[in-house]
């Protein structure tokens, strides 16, 4: 369906199981609020990433019970039923740095009907805080594990559960991180298995390829926490 300036897919849901996102970076926020329109009028849920206040404020003034995630800098409009999987998806996060993007992939993956749990601030300068809450990560299905500075954190992370990782590296740190290229050329080349890698900062990107694992994960066993 055709929003003037902006061609809105109104089949993605059905092709590729989530509806369409609204991404706000160069758009006015009268035209993410009208693209909001034509999605909520096809009965599908909304939800804007990138989002700035202004946008937002633009949202709402047609839709009051639309949601203001500032940290993960997202507006949402509704939001697509439970996935049925029976799994959650570990949302894991290295520092507090590191929130604006673990808090975009845990929003998104709510809004595409996911169950979400957090583990946040446990960083490898403290490893007692990761295994402290191994348990959690162990009944998750699948993990997002997010990182900067030399983001070892999901070589960590898969070294100690058998659930497939998926590493996002922050562009938080000093100069020599070069703005998360040091995290992600860290990520990419570790050595433990099952760590998938996404791109700076992209939270989004990274809840969506869990949300496609956890539909076809349905029947994965539990794994047991391992012996301390």
């Amino acid at each position: 369906m055709t929003a003037e300036f902006a061609r809105v897919d109104l089949g993605r849901a059905e092709r590729c199981g989530r509806p369409e996102t609204i991404f706000c970076e160069g758009k006015l926020p009268g035209e993410v609020a009208r693209i909001a329109e034509v999605l909520r009028a096809a009965g599908q849920p909304v939800l804007a990433t990138r989002a700035t206040s202004g946008h937002f404020r633009a949202v709402a003034e047609v839709f009051p019970e639309a949601v203001w995630h500032e940290r993960a800098r997202c507006v949402t409009v509704g939001a697509a039923g439970p996935s049925g999987s029976g799994f959650a998806v570990g949302v894991v996060c290295a520092g507090t740095s590191d929130l604006p993007v673990a808090d975009e992939a845990a929003v998104t993956l709510e809004a595409f009907g996911q169950r979400v749990e957090r583990l946040t601030d446990v960083g490898v300068a403290g490893l007692d805080r990761l295994l402290d809450g191994i348990g959690m990560l162990c009944a998750c299905g699948v993990l997002i594990v997010v990182a900067g500075m030399e983001g070892a954190l999901p070589s960590v992370v898969a070294g100690l559960v058998s659930r497939p990782v998926i590493a996002v590296p922050t562009s938080v740190g000093y100069g020599a991180s070069f703005g998360g290229v040091a995290a992600l050329l860290g990520m990419l080349t570790s050595c433990a298995t099952r760590v998938t890698v996404v791109n700076i900062d992209n939270g989004f990107g990274a809840a969506c390829a869990a949300d496609a694992i956890l539909r076809l994960a349905a029947d994965c066993p539990p794994c047991d926490p391992p012996t301390r």
